[in-house]
């Protein structure tokens, strides 16, 4: 029993200790989505889809919840948030060529089709970001809408 209680305090320090090591947010600000709002030109339905289901993961720019504040779940939503910046982030759209930006698109649509986003580890705490068949459809044909764009666009040469 003595060694139980030993384990539990030794546990309980190591918590408290961890609660002051954090990584590093992701604080960017709403400026940083401007240039992919404008170039894919959203309907305003879409717009608030995005903001609500997709910045906080793929862009510089989280809402965080009070939950971050604890150590280790900050790593495990840090975690989430470089993974979904690494493949597809609005942030940095300027940056990717003509090609890729198609390709980003197409695999929004097939994602989102198959509701694999949002992620359900990313619904279960945002509620509102659970999107409707209707708002599935919206995206979709918005982001349709844009790759035509992208294979209009002529390729350099």
């Amino acid at each position: 029993m003595k060694m139980i209680k030993k384990t539990l305090l030794a546990l309980l320090v190591l918590f408290v200790i961890a609660q002051f090591f954090a990584p590093e947010k992701n604080e960017g600000d709403l400026a940083s989505i401007e240039a992919f709002l404008k170039e894919t030109n959203p309907p305003e339905d879409v717009k608030l889809i995005l903001k609500e289901t997709c910045y906080d993961c793929h862009s510089d720019f989280t809402r965080y919840p009070w939950y971050n504040k604890i150590t280790p779940v900050n790593y495990w939503l840090a975690d989430h948030i470089n993974h979904g910046k690494k493949h597809f982030n609005v942030s940095s759209w300027a940056a990717n060529s003509t090609k890729r930006k198609d390709h980003k698109f197409e695999e929004l649509i097939e994602m989102v089709e198959a509701k694999e986003m949002p992620l359900n580890s990313y619904t279960w705490t945002h509620t509102e970001a659970k999107l409707t068949d209707a708002q599935i459809e919206a995206v979709v044909d918005w982001a349709k809408k844009v790759r035509l764009k992208y294979g209009l666009e002529p390729k350099p040469e």
